[in-house]
């Protein structure tokens, strides 16, 4: 199997894992399941590139990573706001 085939069952099987715990913990929060969606994907990207060479998929795969770090600023943002208005 190619790297990128790995990649997408590896993140699926993070996503699953992170849903079912949070389902068992009866905590859906569709920030937290972001967030945690957002690390898993760095992880994985940061495992999947090589360390030379930057094939074309990347680049796109790094601004959906940027969209995804601004969008975690906007949680982070919200959720401090949230904690002064109190």
């Amino acid at each position: 199997m190619r790297k990128q085939q790995t990649s997408i069952i590896a993140f699926a099987a993070w996503v699953t894992v992170v849903s079912a715990i949070l389902i068992l913990a009866r905590w859906i929060d569709l920030e937290v399941f972001f967030i945690l969606c957002l690390i898993g994907f760095l992880v994985i990207v940061q495992i999947i590139q090589p360390g030379y060479i930057q094939p074309g998929y990347l680049r796109y795969i790094k601004y959906l990573i940027a969209a995804g770090i601004i969008l975690f600023g906007i949680i982070v943002i919200k959720r401090v706001l949230d904690i002064i208005a109190r």
